[in-house]
Formats: structure tokens, sequence, C-alpha cells
């Protein structure tokens, strides 16, 4: 059979601009590090590539809402943490306030002391977190929720749970409204408080001395179970904190496996790519020898 000399030439221009195309292939390879440069090289890969890909956007994305929501939770925990220091120091002041050897004057001087506790714990749930909202207005977290009253405090925030979405099958809620921590169950510690100034503050007299003990157990009643109602709010927020751990651990794993699997399917092994162009350049070589050879014989050589 005729090989034209045509032939000759574009069969060897063909092979040696394929191997330029894959030289070129690997020196990109090589330069980005990745084994896919685009998805037509191996659609499959790319495919798998692309949903891993997504998968991790959102694990990241539910871990920065795990960051909020566990700063949301410390900045509460830490306010209930003095809410509770400052309603046990009122208990222990209602025990002293039950010396049936003070005189009116030193119950005064208690009421004085109890006045500025209930001030103190206004202002408490009133605070506001990093981002400058009320911890205990639910959704009104531009309005301030507790306002000094004569009966104690008014309440202007409202119930709502304010939920994150720290997993893919978990809500949490990173807020506790004020009604709930400080007036539950109709145990209003506001007005407690402002009942025992009161007290405090009227005259004793044989006449009303039972009025006075009946009223003053009731008050410290009423203090414990203020008392428990927020170390129970505590504890809830506590649960949620280490449940946020645990759900970072998990979110860290899945993160690592995600890594894992998308450096296989896209990462380059360098010495494969630099053994394969080292190969290449070397049949390229031959090849464009060969090629200039086989084109240089020509029948005007033989006149």
């Amino acid at each position: 059979m005729r090989i034209s000399t045509n032939t000759i030439y574009q069969s060897g221009l063909t092979k040696i601009n394929t191997l330029q195309s894959e030289q070129i292939k690997l020196q990109q390879q090589i330069s980005t590090g990745r084994r896919i440069g685009s998805p037509s090289e191996d659609p499959i890969a790319s495919a798998r590539a692309l949903e891993i890909s997504s998968a991790q956007a959102v694990n990241t994305k539910f871990a920065d809402t795990r960051q909020t929501a566990q700063l949301k939770l410390n900045t509460l925990e830490s306010n209930l943490d003095s809410v509770t220091s400052l309603l046990v120091a009122t208990q222990s002041t209602l025990v002293a306030a039950g010396n049936g050897a003070y005189s009116d004057q030193q119950r005064g001087y208690i009421a004085t002391e109890l006045k500025g506790s209930l001030e103190a714990l206004i202002s408490l749930a009133n605070s506001k977190d990093a981002s400058g909202n009320y911890l205990y207005a639910g959704f009104q977290t531009s309005t301030q929720p507790f306002t000094a009253s004569a009966t104690g405090a008014s309440y202007a925030g409202d119930s709502n749970q304010q939920l994150l979405q720290v997993d893919s099958q978990r809500q949490m809620e990173v807020n506790a409204s004020g009604d709930n921590v400080f007036q539950t169950a109709g145990n209003d510690v506001f007005a407690t408080m402002s009942n025992l100034v009161t007290l405090l503050n009227t005259p004793l007299t044989a006449a009303t001395q039972a009025a006075f003990t009946s009223g003053l157990a009731t008050a410290m009643s009423q203090m414990q179970g203020a008392t428990d109602n927020v170390l129970n709010v505590r504890a809830s927020v506590g649960s949620k904190l280490k449940e946020i751990d645990a759900l970072d651990t998990a979110g860290s794993d899945r993160a690592l496996q995600y890594s894992k699997s998308l450096s296989e399917l896209q990462d380059l092994d360098y010495a494969s790519a630099l053994s394969d162009l080292s190969k290449n350049q070397m049949i390229m070589e031959a090849a464009q020898k060969s090629f200039v050879t086989v084109t240089g014989l020509s029948l005007f050589k033989l006149l």
C-alpha cells in the first residue's frame, strides 16, 4: 500500500500535537496541584467533588451558626450567674431580717439594701449582648424588657424563642424570655422583693407581728422558688452548651472526611505526574526526531 507524503506529514504532526497537549496538561496539573482541570476531563469525579463541596459548605455554615449560638448562650449563662448570686445574697439577707431582736430602724436598713438589690436585679434583667440586643426581651430585642414600677417591674418583651439551626436535624433555642426567668408560674421575683421592702419598712407592733412573720416566710419561699427557676434555666443553658460541643466535634469529623474525599478526587499525585511528564518529554523528543528523519526522505534526495 502506497502512503502519500502528505499523509506521513499529517500523521507525524498529529502525534506531536497530541504529545504537546498531554505535556501542557501535565504541566498545568503540576502547577495547580489538581488532577482535574475541567469537568470534561473526569465528569464522574467532578460531579462527586461538587456534591462533596456543597456538603462541606453546609457543614461550615452550621459550624458558624453554632459559634453564634455558643456566644449567645455563654452571654446568657454569665448574666444568669450574676442573677443567681444576687438572689442567693438576698435570701441570706432575709434570714437576718427575721431576727426578733432587730428594731424598726435595723429592718429599715435591710429594706434599703433590698431596694438596692431590686434595682440591681432589674438592671441585670435589662442587660444587652455584644450586639446591643436585650437578652430577655424575646423577639423584642430592641425594646427594654423591664421597667421599674411601684409593685416591682413590668415586662414589655414577649415569650418567643430565638431558634438557630445548629445542625441538619437540630434547631436550638438560644434565648430565655424575661417572663419565664423572672416572672414564671405566678412567682414574680420583682414583686416579691418590692413587697419585702414594704414589709420591712412597716413598723412592727404586737398586732402586726404575726402578719410580719407570715409575710417574711412567704417571701423567703418565693425567693427560693425564683432562685430554683433561675438555676433550672441555667441548667438548660449548660446542657445546650454541652450539646454544641458534641455537635462541633461531629462537625469537625465531617469536615476532615470531606477534605479527605475531595483530596482523593481532585489532588494530584505529584510523583506520578512528574514521572509521566518526564516520560512524555522523552517520547515527544523521540517523535520529533523520527518526524524529522521520516520527512527528510524524499525522491528529490535520490535524484
